[in-house]
């Protein structure tokens, strides 16, 4: 797959680089130290907390407690 490197936009190909989708360790380096000093943040949530509230959970005994009549 080709695309362009996130930092420098260099063209980069999953096939021959080591760090793609970056075109080098610095840029990868780069990347990281952006996430670390949050300069790259997620602006909202993806969805309302809220909404998940009534789907089914992986606790079988959680669900069961809501099926009690």
């Amino acid at each position: 797959m080709r695309h362009r490197c996130p930092i420098c936009h260099k063209p980069t190909d999953s096939e021959k680089d080591a760090y793609f989708p970056f075109c080098s360790e610095r840029c990868r380096l780069t990347d990281l130290g952006n996430w670390a000093t949050e300069k790259y943040r997620i602006a909202a949530p993806l969805f309302d907390e809220s909404e998940t509230d009534d789907l089914p959970t992986d606790d079988p005994e959680k669900d069961s407690d809501d099926h009690v009549q």
